[in-house]
């Protein structure tokens, strides 16, 4: 068993080749070799955003707090709120974050595959992600 204590991994800032505004990462559990998982807490303030990205075995966001919107390519905007969870299908490409004037906390959990939990693209537009 192992438990990691609040405060023992460290906050950090969103970076800017991955994200679109204000966002905290709090980091909460790393693939190792018994576990393929990795998961953090995302809080995105109001107009902050990811950028285009897929993972190599999906990914699952579970609201926690706010509202958000998710997209993935060719499919429309979609509105989430606290206590829905989100799958992404492996490699589908797609964007998630707050909404124009409310942010929003997910935890985020990816598996690694061949030590990769992610694909960072091109970033969201300001027209693509204002097209809700």
């Amino acid at each position: 068993m192992e438990i990691t204590r609040l405060g023992e991994r460290s906050s950090v800032k969103g970076p800017d080749d991955w994200f679109t505004g204000a966002v905290r990462i709090d980091p909460l559990f790393d693939a190792n070799e018994a576990r393929r998982g990795a998961a953090a807490s995302v809080t995105f303030e109001p107009g902050a955003r990811t950028a285009w990205h897929t993972h190599p075995l999906g990914q699952t966001l579970i609201v926690t707090a706010g509202c958000g919107w998710v997209q993935r390519e060719g499919g429309p905007i979609e509105t989430i709120r606290p206590g829905d969870v989100v799958w992404f299908e492996p490699n589908e490409k797609h964007w998630h974050g707050a909404t124009a004037t409310t942010g929003m906390t997910h935890i985020a959990i990816q598996e690694n595959l061949n030590g990769k939990v992610v694909d960072w693209l091109e970033k969201v537009t300001d027209q693509q992600y204002r097209s809700q």
